[in-house]
């Protein structure tokens, strides 16, 4: 019996390598422009879909009798109705650390981009204003102080890169065992507020939730140090970007560097495009060749695993499903 797996058409190399040797499996592909009506049409006959950004939920789940697996090519879901597959017993797969690392890098070159001013030094020598240099001094990360706001695969690994750069790491977790927090060095925190007040960077990596859902608003961020440095690589809306903008522009904080937006790409008139303290990415940090590669990999493997029936529940965000069956 073969198995339909719906895939994107821009997946990485890497996604096939767990078909090989493998006659059993159907790919279905889909490209980023397709419409809704086509898509849902595709689903009629696979047994799995791997998903990039792509929204999922009751229609399309309506379009798909035969589904057995979703899979996301990367950790974050907020696109995807979970209720609404578990409600029909069908897993969600996320690809577990496969781009930890990307993002946690990422997360530190924005540090490092601000603390070493590395737009401003460039411009200076670009500009032939070299004899300005020392109006426009670099600051060190060691012996600074990070609030990292989440500590789950990819905060417990920027905490452990900023731990080896000598920074006093903090981290506030409220779900998350103390005892994990000060294992790679750093120091729990238990009020979000009160640490925000001498933290020198702030770096977000906490999951978009209904509690977290403008958790950064202009309350909290005018609780922040003086001339911090907000960082958000997790998702938009976490940030208030109106509030955000304001905070930068009055010089209450120093800057910003935002791998995520709440609108993507952003809309005309948002506020924080073209500000001089912010720096944008577009939404890439987990994307780098390496792990856009994992990633794919990973996605691929989950659904087999499921369509084989030896399903990874580490990787399933509702392993209920399977007791369900």
């Amino acid at each position: 019996m073969s198995h339909r797996i719906l895939v994107p058409e821009t997946s990485a190399p890497d996604m096939f390598l767990p078909l090989q040797g493998r006659s059993d499996i159907v790919l279905e592909r889909f490209g980023p422009k397709v419409s809704a009506s086509e898509f849902r049409a595709l689903l009629g006959q696979v047994n799995a879909a791997i998903l990039g950004v792509t929204p999922f939920a009751d229609p399309e789940l309506d379009a798909a009798p035969m589904l057995k697996a979703v899979a996301r090519v990367g950790v974050g879901y907020d696109a995807i109705d979970v209720p609404a597959l578990t409600r029909r017993k069908i897993p969600l797969l996320i690809t577990g650390t496969a781009n930890s690392v990307s993002v946690a890098e990422q997360a530190l070159a924005f540090m490092f981009a601000f603390a070493k001013r590395l737009n401003e030094l460039h411009t200076l020598v670009v500009e032939r204003r070299w004899s300005d240099r020392l109006s426009c001094f670099p600051t060190d990360l060691g012996g600074k102080r990070v609030l990292i706001v989440g500590f789950g695969r990819i905060g417990s690994r920027m905490a452990k890169r900023c731990v080896a750069m000598e920074m006093d790491t903090r981290v506030y977790d409220p779900l998350i065992t103390q005892d994990y927090v000060r294992a790679v060095g750093a120091t729990p925190v238990p009020d979000l507020d009160q640490a925000l007040g001498d933290a020198d960077y702030v770096s977000i990596h906490c999951p978009k939730d209904a509690s977290t859902i403008n958790l950064f608003d202009a309350a909290r961020l005018a609780r922040m140090k003086k001339g911090a440095v907000l960082i958000n690589t997790a998702r938009g809306g976490i940030v208030n970007e109106a509030a955000l903008a304001q905070a930068l522009t009055s010089g209450h904080l120093s800057g910003a560097g935002l791998d995520v937006l709440e609108s993507e790409p952003p809309e005309q008139g948002n506020p924080l495009v073209g500000l001089p303290n912010v720096i944008l990415a577009p939404h890439l940090a987990g994307v780098t060749w390496e792990a856009w590669n994992r990633m794919a990999r990973s996605a691929m493997q989950n659904v087999l695993d499921v369509l084989d029936g030896r399903p990874n529940r580490e990787h399933t965000v509702n392993p209920q499903v399977y007791d369900a069956r």
